[in-house]
């Protein structure tokens, strides 16, 4: 047998326990749901007796809370990652300067980052309770009546989107700040020379040359974002009424209180879809803008 063989076979048992593993968190969940979306499987019918093909995607599309949750979670993911990205560049500006005590605000920064989302949610239920919440106490010696800042439709959703940002905006900030660190100073050194103001830095030098990384960011907190669970189920429950019901919580809702594994997996998989969409939909027009400058 040659080194090569003996190379090659060595590193398919290596690889052997990770794949098995990968087959069976992964693929196989992937597989089943799939398979689940067109039959009529179920709870109350665990069995694969029935195929009904795109019935259950018909279904999901002619629900009106179906869509009532597609429009909450873009209107949520917009709202989230434009903020975030705006306050976390200003945020990394601030950090990339010579500054006492930087290593201060990096640990303070990773704390709401390694925090787990139930977590984050079980905590800021507490500080926004109407009557025992400690923003509401800060709130009084304004003069501010009391906020019910999660049984409120008007102000429920942009509760949420608070929480979330206090929760994700450290990753936001410290992808940037990593950005901003390894850029070449060869070009500042340049610019000021020539009388460029900090402005002109700033959109002449700065965002091109942080683009890749502004990708990376945008793109994977658009990904996250789709994602949200764990906040408005331990916040609102998708309320009040509709007005917090991300598709997450739709597809939980299908398929813990109707019962409806089927039209659950179906709703799971046009999820799935949207989101590649979005994210090489973005990816591909900032790769655009990127070669026609």
């Amino acid at each position: 047998m040659s080194l090569k063989s003996r190379e090659r076979k060595l590193g398919i048992y290596f690889f052997l326990p990770s794949g098995i593993v990968i087959v069976g968190i992964i693929i196989y969940p992937l597989l089943f749901s799939l398979v689940t979306s067109f039959t009529t499987y179920g709870f109350l019918n665990p069995f694969f007796n029935m195929f009904v093909w795109f019935e259950n995607y018909v279904a999901i599309f002619r629900d009106i809370y179906f869509w009532n949750s597609i429009y909450v979670i873009f209107k949520f993911v917009i709202v989230v990652v434009t903020l975030e990205f705006l306050l976390g560049l200003g945020i990394a500006f601030l950090l990339n300067r010579k500054i006492k005590a930087k290593g201060v605000f990096y640990t303070i920064l990773t704390i709401p980052m390694v925090m787990a989302p139930v977590s984050v949610a079980l905590i800021w239920r507490v500080f926004l309770h109407p009557e025992l919440g400690i923003v509401n106490y800060f709130l009084s010696f304004l003069r501010i009546p009391p906020v019910n800042w999660l049984g409120s439709e008007k102000v429920a959703f942009w509760t949420v989107i608070m929480v979330d940002i206090w929760h994700q905006i450290s990753f936001m900030i410290l992808v940037l700040l990593a950005g901003l660190v390894s850029l070449p100073s060869d070009p500042y050194e340049a610019a000021a020379i020539d009388g460029a103001t900090a402005l002109q830095r700033f959109f002449y030098i700065t965002l091109p040359l942080m683009k890749p990384v502004i990708i990376v960011a945008l793109l994977l907190r658009t990904i996250f974002g789709f994602r949200t669970f764990d906040l408005v189920y331990i916040l609102t429950r998708g309320g009040p009424g509709v007005s917090t019901d991300v598709v997450s919580y739709f597809i939980y809702r299908r398929t813990f209180m109707g019962l409806n594994l089927a039209e659950s997996s179906a709703a799971s998989y046009i999820l799935l879809f949207i989101t590649m969409f979005v994210v090489v939909f973005l990816y591909r027009a900032m790769r655009m803008q990127k070669e026609a400058e």
